[in-house]
């Protein structure tokens, strides 16, 4: 009988591979912000470990297209009744976290609350932007999917590998709570994007990130999950830009991104154990390409990169930090709670 073995090696390849085609093929392109379909690549690789159908990846396309220019329809309801758009758009983000939670698909949860929150902060700014930024996202989805297949083309899955366990589902009674503290981690980012949504947009892709990983964690490992995972992807951030600043090339951006994904990889897939978590990993890499993209696009325009980078890393830590001061708040209360509640 043929023992099943676990494809960590071919899918730590294809990650790697994967991520560091789209991020090349995406800045090679010029696609509009172009650090969003490696983004939306990794998301892709490490929650599916079969080749995506054409139709199928079409059809998410358009779905994102649908779910994020609905968030066009927010921009009238924010600019003229700002109170009453922003309680919609929290009403929105906790029915789209609890959504995930019950088991929805956590790509079109994704798509939702960016389309409730960068469409419209972009939008406040200029409408341009928000259907800009939905281009960039529907573009970037599709050499997502593309690059998905060449990466599982290039390194299959194995037909005796394991069918991965299903991911734990929370009880019903924590499903709001842990909603909740995803939407109140989500919602002061968009607050602040408002100000200048196109400094603020990889924000609050940061924050989202967290949102989703937020559901996962708890008040103890808070710290070294969100926080740690942050200050690593921007410490492997500053080596990319090093080593890149050696030979600037579109070539080496790829070899770059592909030895780095590598690394990251192997943890993700415990192919070197560690006792950080697969979420830990994958947090780290996705900040290392938001933070290593928006320096890219930074040094294009001629803007100072280093000052850019310092303070859109201190802006990530501070999300981060409060995402751990969330987390902490509403276990205690949680805490509390059951200890008022009489035995039976």
């Amino acid at each position: 009988m043929p023992t099943k073995r676990v494809p960590g090696g071919q899918r730590a390849m294809r990650l790697a591979t994967g991520t560091a085609l789209c991020l090349a093929t995406s800045f090679g392109l010029g696609l509009p912000i172009p650090f969003l379909a490696p983004v939306l690549a990794v998301l892709l690789l490490a929650t599916l470990n079969r080749p995506m159908p054409f139709k199928a990846g079409v059809a998410l396309a358009l779905v994102a297209m649908l779910t994020t220019g609905a968030g066009l329809l927010l921009i009238p309801l924010l600019r003229y009744y700002p109170v009453s758009g922003v309680l919609l758009i929290g009403t929105g983000l906790f029915l789209a976290f609890r959504m995930g939670l019950r088991g929805g698909n956590n790509l079109i949860v994704t798509f939702l609350v960016i389309g409730l929150t960068m469409i419209p902060s972009a939008g406040i700014a200029d409408f341009g932007l928000a259907v800009m930024v939905i281009d960039a996202l529907v573009k970037g989805l599709l050499l997502a999917v593309i690059t998905v297949g060449c990466s599982h083309w290039l390194f299959p899955e194995p037909g005796n590998a394991p069918t991965p366990p299903a991911a734990p589902t929370l009880a019903a009674d924590d499903i709001a709570r842990v909603a909740l503290r995803a939407t109140l981690i989500v919602l002061p980012t968009f607050l602040l994007a408002l100000i200048d949504p196109a400094s603020y947009l990889p924000i609050i892709l940061k924050a989202v990130s967290l949102g989703q990983q937020s559901s996962t964690t708890t008040a103890r490992n808070a710290g070294r999950e969100l926080l740690g995972s942050t200050l690593l992807g921007g410490l492997l951030a500053i080596l990319f830009w090093c080593a890149l600043s050696l030979f600037v090339h579109l070539w080496m951006f790829f070899l770059w991104m592909l030895l780095f994904g590598l690394m990251l990889a192997r943890k993700l897939y415990a192919l070197s154990p560690t006792r950080q978590s697969p979420g830990f990993w994958l947090n780290s890499l996705l900040t290392m390409i938001i933070l290593l993209g928006q320096s890219v696009q930074d040094s294009l325009a001629g803007k100072d990169v280093y000052t850019a980078f310092a303070v859109r890393m201190g802006l990530f830590i501070a999300v981060t930090l409060y995402a751990c001061l969330m987390v902490n708040l509403l276990d205690q209360r949680r805490q509390r709670d059951s200890a008022r509640q009489p035995d039976h």
